[in-house]
């Protein structure tokens, strides 16, 4: 099995942030990156994991720390692009949506941020193919709090690790300049994708 590799963002590009915060953040996804990849070289044979049980046992230490390191990954790498290269471009689709939903952008910006300053470890904006709305949910860690098949289209990274040394624990503020350096072309193009879910359903 092939090792994942990570991907590299422009990080120049993001306005408002220090190098130093923003390359501290990115050694914290490569570690997650080495760790899965780490986990998928574990043996596959069942008799290595015989005697499992859900309160301890090799398996579920395996299952447990697979599901965080990837999370991990996946919404670090969702996060980086979102966050590189701003773009004001947002589709109508997606306009659409979020009006009808929230009644304004801003009005939809101003309650995802409440879903920062609320949680501990992620703000996810989705789209739910069940009702073909769009969620902002919350999750304190990288592997609790996701909705089953919604389809991540802007993530927001609000553990401490993400700001602190730029904006010690005024979380608002670097959401706020997170706001500023959204990539909304790189949103819009999520969300067209995910419409196409709709067909599974």
């Amino acid at each position: 099995m092939a090792d994942l590799k990570a991907k590299t963002y422009n990080f120049e590009s993001i306005k408002g942030m220090t190098s130093k915060q923003l390359d501290e953040h990115y050694k914290l996804y490569l570690g997650y990156i080495n760790k899965i990849n780490e986990i998928d070289k574990m043996s596959k044979n069942s008799q290595f994991y015989s005697g499992s049980n859900p309160t301890y046992s090799t398996m579920r230490s395996l299952k447990m720390g697979e599901t965080y390191s990837l999370d991990g990954v996946i919404l670090h790498q969702y996060y980086f692009q979102n966050i590189t290269n701003s773009n004001d471009y947002i589709s109508d689709k997606l306009i659409n949506i979020i009006c009808t939903q929230w009644g304004c952008l801003d009005n939809f910006l101003s309650y995802l941020k409440e879903v920062c300053l609320a949680m501990r470890g992620w703000a996810v904006v989705c789209f739910d193919p069940l009702t073909s709305l769009l969620r902002i949910t919350g999750s304190d860690l990288h592997d609790y709090g996701p909705i089953w098949c919604a389809y991540p289209i802007l993530v927001i990274d609000v553990y401490e690790h993400a700001y602190f040394m730029d904006f010690g624990t005024n979380r608002a503020k670097y959401i706020d300049v997170m706001f500023k350096n959204l990539n909304w072309k790189v949103i819009s193009s999520r969300f067209k994708k995910c419409i196409s879910l709709l067909e599974c359903y």
